[in-house]
């Protein structure tokens, strides 16, 4: 019998499971000369640049210089303008991606403005990739939702880059690349209804409570009471987003009442959960 060393927690599980995310392709092939994408488009993004060189612009932003096989991440609406050779053009493959919980989605929130990436730095995305520019260089059955498909595991491949390479220095991404500190985010994430106090999450990462909650606040940039309750009102926003009955969202999300739960939403957003569900349907 052998004693094995208990398995680390899944960082993007509890995310996930209750902030999708999903993407819709709705460019393959070669772009030529300028191409420009405004704000208006109101879904995130992902490009991805086969071959060819490409400048990408964007407002306030010094040019980048594209020569190899790349990826670019827009979890947020963002102006850009994509320039290639008149002629050649550059070989992209592009998706929208529709982050669910809006505002609240704690995974865009917790992404750059815009993330660039040479292909060649996903590790274990080869065969991914490999299958992505082979269904969108044919014209299969299925080919829609196969390259959807395909862009959102890239997606979960892109998350866990960014958590490896350490890149984010502070935010959520940063916590969950933490080797301690993430052990209380997926804590937070899995159970957010339990009564989870400093200590509790202190003992979870192996830390002492004065260590853990200076740890936390620097490579958060909040303390962990903040963040549970911001993780808990993002919850919340979800459920009222499906309709669902606030007192039920306030023992599913760690408060007791509707009142606490009242409480703290407005504390959070500014506004009352009636007011906040009111606003997101005018």
């Amino acid at each position: 019998m052998t004693n094995e060393a208990p398995a680390a927690p899944d960082r993007l599980e509890a995310l996930l499971q209750h902030f999708s995310v999903s993407a819709r392709v709705f460019n393959t092939g070669a772009l030529c000369g300028v191409t420009d994408i405004g704000e208006a488009d109101a879904a995130g993004r992902m490009h991805l640049v086969r071959a060819g060189a490409v400048e990408v612009h964007h407002p306030g932003r010094p040019v980048l210089q594209l020569s190899e096989p790349s990826l670019l991440l827009y979890p947020r609406p963002q102006a850009s303008r994509f320039v290639t050779d008149p002629v050649r053009g550059a070989d992209f493959a592009c998706a929208r991606l529709h982050f669910s919980g809006g505002d609240a989605n704690p995974i865009a929130a917790a992404l750059p403005d815009v993330t660039c990436l040479p292909l060649s730095a996903l590790d274990g995305a080869g065969a991914v990739l490999a299958l992505l520019f082979e269904e969108a260089g044919r014209q299969y059955c299925g080919r829609q939702a196969v390259l959807d498909r395909l862009f959102e595991v890239l997606l979960i491949q892109v998350l866990r880059h960014l958590m490896e390479s350490g890149e984010t220095r502070l935010g959520m991404l940063a916590g969950l690349s933490h080797p301690r500190l993430r052990r209380a985010l997926v804590a937070m994430h899995a159970e957010p209804a339990h009564p989870w106090s400093l200590d509790a999450l202190a003992a979870a990462c192996g830390m002492s409570r004065s260590v853990f909650a200076n740890t936390f606040r620097d490579t958060m940039g909040c303390t962990p009471g903040a963040y549970l309750q911001r993780w808990r009102i993002g919850l919340a926003q979800r459920a009222l987003r499906q309709g669902r009955a606030l007192k039920l969202i306030a023992d599913d999300v760690g408060y007791g009442s509707e009142a606490a739960l009242s409480r703290a939403f407005r504390a959070q957003t500014g506004q009352s959960p009636r007011q906040w569900r009111t606003s997101r349907t005018v």
